[in-house]
């Protein structure tokens, strides 16, 4: 069976070096990635899942917010990916968010952001690594509890902003020590995850492949879907 093909949005200035760990990580799970992003864009109907990368910060336009300082923005890949994760939850496309992606799918549903997370929950607890040293607590009942268990997990942290109001039908799935959301959900299908770390810099975890595994596995069924139905109305005409 060939594998699903998940599309992945990524940043116009760190793509080059994140989309091969997060297309290793879809390798290594059994999907197989298409980069995407601004100037590369793939059909919506060609790709079986859809991953929302990392990397610049989200403009505050989206959600009513107020400009910060240390913002970092791209407006043209704000639109894009807003627009991507409205459209893919319209057609029950799975949908990981990574990051930038976490607040976006929460951002795309209604939601707001913290700009100044570490202002909130302290700068002395701000931690900016790729390497797994932020402990969360997984939510009980989650799906993400039913991905990699209901044990605290450890992450890596590179973020600035964060979740505040979730967006409508979205759920908190995990929080770090100090409270800050770091993993949203969506409570209804279609499979709709976004985590605050980076699980492809963690590939080597078992817990970080199973966030992967489990967007194939989704992917895989929604192209099944998806090919019956169109197999089924051929057969009509």
């Amino acid at each position: 069976m060939t594998r699903p093909r998940i599309a992945v949005t990524t940043s116009v200035r760190t793509g080059w070096r994140v989309f091969p760990f997060i297309n290793l990580s879809l390798w290594l799970t059994g999907g197989r990635g298409v980069r995407w992003g601004v100037g590369r864009v793939v059909d919506l109907a060609d790709v079986d899942g859809l991953i929302i990368g990392g990397g610049d910060d989200i403009g505050p336009d989206l959600y009513g917010g107020t400009l910060g300082l240390s913002a970092r923005l791209d407006p043209d890949r704000d639109a894009l990916e807003c627009d991507l994760a409205k459209a893919a939850l319209d057609r029950n496309i799975p949908v990981l968010g990574i990051c930038r992606g976490a607040q976006m799918l929460n951002v795309a549903l209604g939601g707001s952001l913290d700009q100044e997370a570490w202002t909130t929950y302290g700068p002395d607890r701000k931690i900016t690594t790729i390497l797994p040293k932020r402990q969360i607590c997984v939510e009980p009942d989650t799906h993400l509890s039913l991905i990699g268990g209901e044990k605290p997990m450890k992450v890596n942290a590179l973020h600035s902003q964060a979740v505040d109001w979730l967006g409508d039908g979205m759920r908190v799935s995990a929080r770090d020590t100090g409270g800050m959301v770091q993993a949203i959900e969506r409570v209804r299908d279609p499979f709709a995850l976004g985590v605050q770390w980076h699980p492809e810099y963690l590939f080597y975890a078992h817990r970080q492949r199973a966030l992967f595994r489990a967007l194939v596995s989704a992917a895989t069924a929604y192209r099944d879907s998806r090919d019956q139905t169109l197999a089924m109305r051929a057969d009509a005409v």
